[in-house]
C-alpha cells in the first residue's frame, strides 16, 4: 500500500473515531457508534501492516494473533463487575507500550532521524567545518538540530507520561481488584516528594538532550514509576471512579506522544481524542463529587479531615414480606443501583421487578449518580443490558428533586451516592460531594450483604433514620424474593 493510500485511510479512520466519540453521548446511538470505531480501527490496523515501512510480517502477524487471541479470552472471562478492572489494566498497556517505543526510538531511531542526528553531531565536533558552509546548509544544520531536539523531548515526553500511566493503572486495578487497600496513602511530605521527582525528571531532560542518552532515560522512567504509583496510592476509594477516567486520559496522551515519536499522524489525533475526552469527563465527574481537578490528579484525597460525625440510631433490619407489601401500596418507585447490584449481577431480576411494578400502574424509575460504581456509566450499561428503557434512567439532577413527593426508594448496593454525610459532616470524606438525597423520600429499603461501610470504608447515617429499612442479603435473592410477592 502506497504513503498516500495509507494516510487517506487514516483520515477515514480518524473521521469515524469522532463519529464514534459523538455517537456515545446517546444511548440511543451508542451502538452504531462502536461499530463506527471498531471498523475504524480495523482501518487503521490494515493501513499500519499494510504500509510500506512495514517489512516483518511474519513476526507482525504472530504478535496480532497473540495479541486477539489473548485479548477474546480475557474479554469473555470478564465480567461487568470487573469492567473497572479490566479498563485500568488496560490503560496500563497502552502506557507500557509508550514507554517501550520511546526507548526503542531512542536504541534504534529512524534512518531519517538517525542522518540528522549524525549530521548535527559532526558539526557540533568540527565547529570551524559548520563555520565554513554556506548560509543555506547552516540554515539547514539549524533545523536538523531542531528537529532533533524536538524529537528528543517527544521521546522523554513519552517515556514519562506512559511510566506513569503503567504504575497508576497497576495500582488502580489493584486497589479496585481489593487486591490493594482501598483506603488513600498519605505520606509525609506527599506532594513535596512529587514535585521533587518532576523537578529531577526535568534536569534529567536536559541532560538528556545534551546527550545524556539512556542514562538520562532511565533513572527518569524510575522516577515516574514512583510518581505514577504514588500519585494514585494517594487518592481513596472514593475517587476511585474519577482516576479511571483520569488515566484514560494520561494513555490518551501517552499514545499522542508516541504518534509524534514515530511520525503517526493517526496515532497523534487518537491520542488527542482520549486525552482531552479523558480530561473532560474527569473535570465532569470532580464537578459531581465537589473535587478540586488538579487536587485529584494531584493525588491526597479520600481520607477523613477530622473526627467523623457521631451517628445516632440503630439499623433497622425488614424481610422480603415487608419490603413487598410496601411495594404494593405505593404510587411511586424510584431505585438507586450501585456496585452490589453489579456484584450480584442483580440487573435481571431488577428489570422484570420494574416490568411487574409498572404494569400494576406504578411510577418505577431510576436515579443514576454520575459516579455510581467503579467506572463511569457502569450503572447505565448494565440496566442498557438488562432491555430497561432508556426513558426511565434519569441522572442525579433530573430526580433529586422528585424524592421527598417519592413513596418508596429501593437502593441496591450503594453508599456513598446516597450518604446524608456529604451535607451534614463536613469532616467527612465525601463532604460536599452532591449525592441523591434519598432519605427525603417516605420510606427507603436499602439492599446490602451486612452491615460493613463498604469500599471507600465511610459510614453511612442513612443507615439508622427512622424511614430507612435495611434488607440484608445478596442483591439477586433479595429482588428475586420480592419477585414470588409481587407478580
Amino acid at each position: 500500500m502506497s504513503f498516500g493510500l495509507v494516510q487517506a485511510a487514516y483520515v477515514t479512520a480518524s473521521v469515524l473515531f469522532i463519529l464514534a466519540l459523538g455517537g456515545l453521548s446517546n444511548q440511543e446511538k451508542a451502538k452504531r457508534a462502536i461499530w463506527f470505531g471498531i471498523i475504524g480501527m480495523g482501518i487503521a490496523v490494515a493501513a499500519t501492516v499494510l504500509g510500506p515501512q512495514v517489512h516483518a510480517y511474519w513476526l507482525l502477524i504472530f504478535m496480532v494473533a497473540i495479541g486477539a487471541v489473548g485479548g477474546t479470552i480475557l474479554a469473555k472471562r470478564v465480567e461487568m463487575t470487573g469492567m473497572p478492572e479490566l479498563v485500568a489494566m488496560l490503560h496500563s498497556f497502552v502506557g507500557l507500550a509508550a514507554v517501550f517505543i520511546g526507548i526503542n526510538s531512542e536504541i534504534s531511531p529512524s534512518e531519517e532521524m538517525l542522518g540528522m542526528i549524525m549530521a548535527v553531531d559532526m558539526m557540533a565536533d568540527n565547529p570551524e567545518a559548520a563555520g565554513m558552509l554556506g548560509a543555506e546548509l547552516q540554515g539547514q544544520m539549524g533545523e536538523f538540530g531542531a528537529l532533533v531536539a524536538i524529537h528528543q523531548v517527544e521521546i522523554f515526553l513519552g517515556v514519562f507520561i506512559g511510566a506513569i500511566t503503567f504504575t497508576g493503572s497497576i495500582v488502580a486495578w489493584g486497589k479496585l481488584s481489593g487486591k490493594i487497600d482501598g483506603k488513600a496513602l498519605i505520606l509525609p511530605m506527599r506532594h513535596t516528594w512529587n514535585i521533587i521527582g518532576v523537578a529531577a525528571s526535568f534536569i534529567l531532560l536536559i541532560l538528556f538532550m545534551y546527550g545524556a542518552g539512556m542514562w538520562a532515560l532511565i533513572p527518569m522512567l524510575l522516577i515516574a514509576f514512583a510518581i505514577g504509583a504514588h500519585l494514585v496510592l494517594a487518592i481513596g476509594g472514593a475517587d476511585m471512579p474519577v482516576v479511571v477516567s483520569m488515566l484514560n486520559s494520561y494513555s490518551g496522551w501517552a499514545a499522542a506522544a508516541t504518534g509524534f515519536m514515530l511520525g503517526n499522524d493517526l496515532l497523534i489525533v487518537v491520542g488527542a481524542l482520549v486525552g482531552s475526552s479523558g480530561a473532560i469527563l474527569s473535570y465532569i465527574m470532580c464537578v459531581a463529587m465537589n473535587r478540586q481537578f488538579l487536587a485529584v490528579i494531584l493525588g491526597g484525597f479520600g481520607g477523613p479531615s477530622g473526627p467523623a460525625m457521631e451517628i445516632e440510631g440503630e439499623q433497622v433490619a425488614i424481610d422480603a414480606d415487608g419490603v413487598a407489601a410496601a411495594l404494593e401500596e405505593a404510587d411511586s418507585v424510584i431505585i438507586v443501583p450501585g456496585y452490589g447490584m453489579a456484584v450480584a449481577q442483580a440487573q435481571q431480576s431488577v428489570s422484570e421487578l420494574t416490568r411487574r411494578l409498572r404494569a400494576k400502574g406504578k411510577d418505577v424509575r431510576f436515579g443514576i449518580h454520575p459516579v455510581a460504581g467503579r467506572l463511569p456509566g457502569h450503572m447505565n450499561v448494565l440496566l442498557a443490558e438488562a432491555k430497561v428503557p432508556y426513558d426511565y434512567v434519569l441522572e442525579m439532577d433530573e430526580i433529586n428533586d422528585d424524592f421527598p413527593t417519592t413513596d418508596v426508594v429501593i437502593v441496591i448496593g450503594s453508599n456513598d451516592i446516597v450518604n446524608p454525610a456529604a451535607q451534614e459532616d463536613p469532616n467527612s470524606p465525601i463532604a460536599g460531594m452532591p449525592v441523591l438525597e434519598v432519605w427525603k423520600a417516605k420510606q427507603v429499603f436499602v439492599s446490602k450483604r451486612g452491615q460493613g461501610t463498604g469500599y471507600s470504608g465511610i459510614e453511612n447515617p442513612l443507615f439508622y433514620k427512622e424511614n430507612t429499612r435495611m434488607f440484608y442479603g445478596d442483591a439477586k435473592a433479595s429482588v428475586d424474593a420480592l419477585l414470588q410477592r409481587i407478580s
